[in-house]
């Protein structure tokens, strides 16, 4: 076997300092990263920050949610009540008009010409009816003198009773055109709200057929809503008990492009008899309209005062959790940690949740960052707002 020269020799050894100089370099950043490691190793992580509320006791009443439509409380769909072309629109669309104020003029010529008739018919009439009288006043003086027979005398007498009917029915005559003429002026029934002509100037109008225009009043309106039956036997429950007349309840009214119920009025009206097809029975409300916010036909949301007053637990509803068919909600319990409580939940009450069981007085509930509660007995960072308040921008933990 030959020696390894010294060119071997050199390199192998060369080679065997590198890779123990690269391993002690990885065994120093191996024991540097364990040291580092180690203090912070099985550290748990920090409590979630929530907002939680104490919940909030005080007397409420129960409302009940509805849905409906303003109408106007009278409506009229104008008709002439003469036949004639008409002349004139007398009134501009869509502005608001008192009672008796002038609409339309249908052409008066023809009537005013009947009324001139009637009343030259009068006139002879009425002389006629003189004549007859004379006639038989001077025949009562020549009966007594024997100068005429008793049927002469009976004769002028007729003639008599016959000219003062004729006079009676002339009279009639005349009242009659006197109020066709009158009818050729069409004038609003009501105060409210005119709307589109549907006739104008130059077109035949016929009586009693032909829709000039509609007439709406404005103020009050009336509100019209469906209450389903079990409702509804609640409302006539209280009346009953004297807690809650069956008319009159407040009322309470929002349009759809506001917030809450801004308008108040009273119910007024429910109807005889429940649908039997949907089971709900039609309502009405009364509303004052002053300042012209409701026009016939606009949706409207209406609330009824639904009881009496009565103390009730109410909650944020954002604080409202689901699990299958069960409701619940996260509270504060020892050692800040989130505790579960199963709710039976009622109705809204001025935005918050009425709470029937589940709950005591003096429970903290979570309200925001429940989302970050993973499990019960989870610890957490709370921070106290007021039930109902937004969530705070940066919490801060509670001492």
């Amino acid at each position: 076997m030959n020696a390894p020269n010294k060119f071997q020799v050199r390199s192998g050894t060369r080679y065997s300092l590198a890779a123990l100089a690269l391993s002690a370099v990885i065994a120093a950043a191996i024991a540097a990263c364990s040291s580092q490691a180690a203090p912070g190793e099985g550290a748990a992580p920090p409590a979630p920050e929530v907002s939680v509320a104490t919940v909030l006791s005080k007397p409420v009443r129960q409302w009940d949610d509805f849905t409906g439509r303003v109408s106007a409380v009278e409506t009229v769909e104008l008709r002439p009540r003469v036949s004639g072309y008409v002349e004139r629109v007398a009134y501009k669309e869509g502005q608001e008009v008192k009672k008796g104020d002038l609409l339309f003029v249908i052409d008066q010529r023809r009537y005013r010409a009947e009324l001139a008739r009637a009343q030259a018919n009068l006139e002879r009439a009425r002389s006629e009816a003189r004549l007859a009288q004379t006639q038989d006043a001077r025949a009562a003086t020549l009966l007594e003198a024997k100068a005429i027979s008793r049927e002469e005398f009976d004769s002028r007498k007729a003639a008599t009773a016959q000219g003062n009917a004729g006079v009676n029915a002339a009279q009639a005559a005349v009242e009659s055109a006197q109020l066709d003429l009158q009818f050729t002026q069409v004038r609003s029934p009501i105060d409210g709200r005119a709307g589109r002509a549907m006739v104008t100037e130059g077109n035949l109008a016929q009586a009693d057929s032909t829709l000039l225009t509609t007439v709406v009043s404005l103020d009050p309106v009336h509100v019209y809503f469906e209450s389903d039956e079990q409702t509804y036997l609640r409302y006539n429950q209280l009346a009953r008990d004297g807690e809650r007349a069956a008319a009159g309840n407040p009322v309470r009214i929002g349009l759809a492009n506001e917030e809450g119920y801004p308008h108040t009025g009273k119910l007024d009206f429910t109807d005889n008899q429940v649908d039997s097809n949907t089971g709900t029975i039609r309502a009405r409300a009364v509303v004052p309209n002053p300042d012209r916010v409701f026009t016939p036909g606009l949706f409207a949301r209406v609330q009824i005062e639904g009881s009496a007053q009565f103390k009730a637990m109410l909650i944020d509803d954002k604080a409202v959790l689901t699990d299958q068919d069960r409701k619940y909600v996260y509270v504060l319990g020892p050692k800040n940690t989130a505790v579960r409580k199963d709710v039976v939940l009622g109705r809204m009450v001025d935005g918050l949740r009425v709470v029937n069981s589940g709950l005591a007085p003096a429970d903290k509930v979570v309200v925001h960052g429940v989302q970050k509660i993973f499990f019960p007995g989870m610890p957490v960072a709370p921070k106290l707002i007021a039930m109902g308040a937004p969530a705070p921008t940066q919490q801060v933990a509670m001492k």
